[in-house]
């Protein structure tokens, strides 16, 4: 994966042609780079996001982004008033208590 600006683009290799090429993932618009090595891939990575988020500011549009920092979480009465315990034994509020757990869990799920 590449990210850069908050983007973040996947990597595919196409073994034919012995090319690099991805696209940026959760966005509605696209935004596709490709290059004959990883640091030709990189650099066309950011240099497309920059073509872009320029693109959008001459249109006057606001470019879309992958994520709002907004994160709809449904469980049951049971599990909300456990996360409320943990969280109140904290000291935080649950917001501030699921994103120290959900983090803690990403990170651990990296380096498996």
């Amino acid at each position: 994966m590449l990210t850069y600006k908050g983007y973040t683009g996947k990597i595919e290799v196409d073994t034919d042609s012995r090319m690099f090429h991805g696209s940026v993932l959760d966005i509605k618009d696209v935004i596709a780079y490709h290059g004959s090595s990883y640091e030709e891939l990189e650099q066309d990575f950011r240099g497309a996001i920059d073509d872009y988020l320029e693109y959008c500011q001459e249109l006057g549009e606001n470019p879309d982004k992958p994520f709002s920092g907004k994160l709809m979480f449904r469980t049951n009465p049971d599990t909300h008033r456990q996360i409320f315990i943990a969280s109140q034994k904290a000291g935080k509020s649950i917001n501030a208590w699921m994103e120290e757990v959900l983090q803690q869990a990403c990170h651990g799920s990296q380096s498996n």
